[in-house]
């Protein structure tokens, strides 16, 4: 069996193709390239390759992952050079590496993720960044509607145990907020839902188009790939 995983950036406006857009076009490149992938048995093969992680509509990734299952074992300098060649402007192929050391898929290791949110705000926010931490992970729980699944309607939550850390740094008309977060499957917060409670808490009026996210790293189960 050969297993790599492939460490890959997805910036500007390439952001905007979808997460099953970026998965066919992976798919196209390794047909493109020769690279002979498994596939999977039974009445619909599907080749044995996923992300880490989904990355959401309109967000950077600054290390996305993606592994992949190949018939026959590969140099992967070259497999990175030869992938590299073929991506369309706004993905770059950071990285090709033997996946060792994890015997489940990188989405079941995934456990949290790490973003850089830049909130523009028209005048000075007036509170250092300590303050707003306080404010904000102060509160006795920071209470939300979260989709469920198996359940068709949203259902209150507190989110407040599933930020591990965060952190806030006002920047002239820009507030960025550096945190890590649940990201796994068996609890998963999106920074959609950190991103309206905290405007809510500090009663900012800014519209969420306005607002860039991007996704730094993602961060495993310990003893498990890291990177």
């Amino acid at each position: 069996m050969n297993r790599y995983v492939i460490t890959f950036s997805k910036m500007g406006t390439i952001c905007y193709i979808s997460h099953l857009d970026l998965m066919r076009m992976f798919r196209r490149t390794f047909k493109k390239a020769g690279i002979r992938l498994v596939y999977s048995q039974g009445f619909n093969p599907h080749p044995k390759m996923g992300f880490a992680q989904p990355l959401s509509l309109g967000y950077w990734g600054l290390r996305e992952m993606m592994e992949f299952e190949t018939v026959e074992e590969y140099d992967t300098e070259e497999l990175r050079k030869t992938i590299a060649s073929l991506m369309p402007d706004g993905i770059e192929i950071i990285d090709c590496r033997p996946l060792v050391g994890i015997r489940k898929t990188l989405a079941a290791a995934a456990a949290a993720a790490e973003y850089i949110i830049a909130i523009p705000v028209r005048e000075p926010i007036g509170m250092a960044g300590q303050d707003v931490k306080d404010r904000y992970m102060g509160q006795n729980s920071i209470i939300t509607l979260k989709k469920q699944k198996k359940k068709k309607e949203p259902v209150e939550v507190d989110i407040k145990p599933m930020i591990r850390s965060i952190e806030f740094t006002p920047e002239e008309e820009t507030l960025f907020v550096t945190a890590v977060l649940d990201s796994g499957s068996v609890s998963n917060l999106s920074p959609e839902l950190v991103i309206d409670t905290l405007l809510k808490c500090l009663q900012l009026n800014i519209d969420r188009s306005e607002i860039a996210v991007m996704r730094k790293k993602i961060i495993f189960e310990k003893n498990n790939h890291q990177k």
